[in-house]
């Protein structure tokens, strides 16, 4: 997408009430069981939750120990964010630095990014919870990136905990973890999601209200 482009399913496509657990129970109804990543994720700020288009980078490890222009990819990539886009940053669980900082999600804000999930490592966590940008990262290391990883490809598949990424999937992810919803299942997920919302709501009230599991079960087959 160029920077002045606007994702196909508007600014956000997952209603608010729609939670990673029912987007990932209404990928199991269309087919489409291996779509939750299976890293544990921590969300830098509770409650979280974000969606939005994938706009996805891969970093591998660099055997060049003082690059000259170490930040070009990365600089490139981030200007290029078009709004409602959610980075997904894979290194293939590195530990060798970190790969996102403040002023990388300052400048991610700034081009109408919903946010960031990634199977590496952060730094700048105060600083980015100031920032109120979500993110979601298996870890955190002051270390800077320079000299040890860099950019391999951009808006290229990629997989990140167990999950096969493409450009224009839609990323939405939580307290309970990240799912990606393929483009071509979208409209059908995010259909039955937002029955499974509706269904859910019924079977909390009825089950406050004195009925049980078995019976709730039996009306509405959700659990």
């Amino acid at each position: 997408m160029s920077p002045d482009a606007t994702v196909p399913w508007g600014d956000d496509p997952v209603d608010s009430a729609i939670t990673s657990a029912m987007m990932s129970d209404s990928l199991d109804r269309a087919g489409a069981r291996n779509q939750v990543s299976n890293l544990r994720l921590t969300p830098l700020t509770a409650p979280a939750r974000a969606s939005g288009i994938a706009r996805t980078i891969r970093f591998v490890p660099d055997p060049n120990p003082d690059p000259a222009n170490p930040y070009d990819a990365m600089m490139d990539f981030i200007d290029g964010v078009a709004p409602g886009e959610f980075v997904v940053l894979a290194t293939g669980e590195s530990n060798a630095s970190a790969f996102w900082g403040e002023l990388f999600s300052a400048a991610a804000i700034g081009r109408g990014a919903k946010g960031l999930v990634t199977d590496g490592n952060i730094r700048d966590v105060d600083k980015i919870r100031e920032l109120n940008f979500p993110v979601f990262a298996r870890s955190h290391r002051p270390i800077d990136y320079r000299g040890r990883m860099k950019v391999d490809t951009t808006q290229t598949r990629v997989s990140l905990g167990g999950v096969e990424i493409d450009p224009g999937d839609l990323v939405m992810a939580d307290e309970d973890g990240c799912v990606v919803v393929p483009a071509g299942l979208l409209d059908t997920v995010v259909e039955f999601a937002r029955q499974r919302a509706r269904g859910e709501s019924t079977v909390l009230r009825e089950l406050l209200e004195g009925s049980t599991l078995r019976e709730v079960w039996t009306r509405h087959g959700i659990l």
